[in-house]
């Protein structure tokens, strides 16, 4: 199970505060689990490892081999936010990490697209559709946000014309709303293979649904360890207790966000593995919190290697941030450094030990030399990187989420500021019904 050792905070709190906001924390974990809380319509991503039908699983095995007797070697997931960096953190933590270069053959390839609006990039992501026996999938409740349904235009219209429209229908689906929408409409028009984004799971809480496990399953990773793992982490967060993981963590980043300033929150990593955890993390903590003027602001750094550019500001600069530490007990590989007979790189020290236990040194040695230099540590703990663990990681972060806002006194379910953007974007894009904002706009740019 997920653990968290809040012990790097010990010198900066006291354990009176803790002792509250743990009661604070205890507070909020019954707002979530009473479901009485702002935004209770979108709880239903909290039993979906328990309750996923194994009939979905296997519709989704169906696709896996359909796809796999066609020849399918390229699967393009289309989709923004939530709708594809839980899929993209999966897959790039459970791949080899140089499966591309070594060739590897059996699952499809996986790439991403309708996450931004990069003409060079999705030109170069048809480059590689044109090379590859390629199908879709495409990921959107209404099927008009602007990006993935841009992307999608651009791949549909050339499946069509390589495949054929019958076949190219085959080698699309469609993760979309149950009954209405223009996605949903062209799925039933065209005869698209479809699963439901629920109505009461948001985007950034849909990793447990079709719209991550679809992806996940496609480029050949165990789904169903994956939701064991979330199913064994729901059971046991579920217990109120001053122990719970996810009530230690949200009681003590709130600690340290409303009496010691700590703003900005840094999750670090010491394998590649998970550079998209932090970015999964980041949208699910940065939607779910940041509203009404509250919010901790979530950023990410990748040690070791960020040690050699971030690590001095970390070390010492405005004394705004605390670290969550992801700690991995077990490697699941093994490299032993050897001997050198002129030593001229001075590591002969360190003949005969593991890689790995070199960065646990360094992950030790940077947690002293941080909280020396002011910066608090709470620490996120699992066993090592594969499905199962995943599934722990990916539901306790929900459900700490769901806990520390309703702490913070926010609604974790809602978003109203990403609406900002897209208004400006359509009257900038002259999208009808925008005219007045469109004019508007240009006259206060044209100042």
């Amino acid at each position: 199970m997920v653990t968290v050792d809040v012990k790097g905070c010990a010198s900066f709190v006291k354990d009176a505060q803790f002792k509250a906001y743990t009661e604070k924390a205890l507070a909020g974990f019954d707002v979530l689990q009473s479901g009485q809380g702002a935004g209770n319509d979108f709880l239903g991503w909290k039993h979906l490892p328990s309750e996923t039908p194994e009939s979905l699983l296997n519709d989704i095995d169906a696709i896996r081999k359909d796809w796999a007797s066609k020849g399918v070697d390229l699967v393009v997931a289309i989709g923004i936010g939530g709708s594809y960096l839980g899929a993209k953190c999966a897959i790039e933590a459970l791949s080899h990490s140089f499966a591309r270069e070594l060739g590897s053959k059996g699952a499809p390839e996986v790439v991403f697209g309708g996450n931004n609006l990069s003409e060079e990039y999705i030109s170069e992501l048809m480059d590689l559709a044109r090379e590859r026996n390629t199908a879709c999938v495409v990921i959107s409740k209404s099927g008009t946000t602007t990006e993935p349904a841009v992307v999608f235009r651009i791949v549909k219209q050339y499946l069509e014309e390589t495949y054929g429209k019958k076949e190219a229908a085959s080698r699309i689906v469609a993760i979309t709303d149950a009954k209405k929408g223009a996605l949903k409409t062209l799925s039933t028009q065209e005869g698209y293979r479809t699963f439901i984004v629920p109505d009461n799971v948001g985007g950034r809480f849909s990793v447990l649904t079709p719209v991550g496990l679809l992806p996940i399953a496609l480029a050949g990773f165990d789904i169903r360890a994956l939701l064991a793992g979330a199913a064994e982490a729901e059971k046991a967060l579920s217990v109120k207790s001053e122990t719970n993981p996810a009530v230690v963590y949200a009681a003590m980043r709130n600690l340290l966000y409303s009496e010691y300033g700590k703003k900005v929150e840094i999750m670090v990593n010491y394998n590649p593995k998970f550079q998209y955890l932090a970015e999964w993390w980041k949208q699910l903590y940065g939607e779910s919190e940041g509203k009404d003027g509250k919010g901790i602001f979530p950023a990410s750094v990748n040690n070791t290697a960020d040690l050699h550019s971030m690590g001095q500001f970390i070390q010492e600069g405005d004394r705004v941030m605390f670290e969550t530490v992801i700690n991995i007990a077990k490697s699941n590989r093994s490299v032993v450094i050897g001997t050198d007979e002129q030593n001229l790189d001075q590591l002969n020290f360190l003949a005969g030990k593991h890689v790995e236990h070199c960065n646990a040194m360094a992950q030790l040695g940077t947690r002293l030399a941080h909280i020396d230099g002011g910066v608090p540590q709470i620490e996120v703990g699992i066993e090592k990187i594969d499905a199962r663990n995943l599934g722990e990681l990916f539901y306790f972060f929900e459900f700490a989420c769901g806990v520390s806002a309703y702490t913070l006194g926010v609604n974790p379910f809602n978003q109203p500021g990403v609406e900002a953007y897209k208004k400006n974007m359509f009257a900038l894009l002259d999208k009808p019904g925008y005219e007045e904002q469109s004019k508007a706009i240009r006259e206060r740019i044209a100042k």
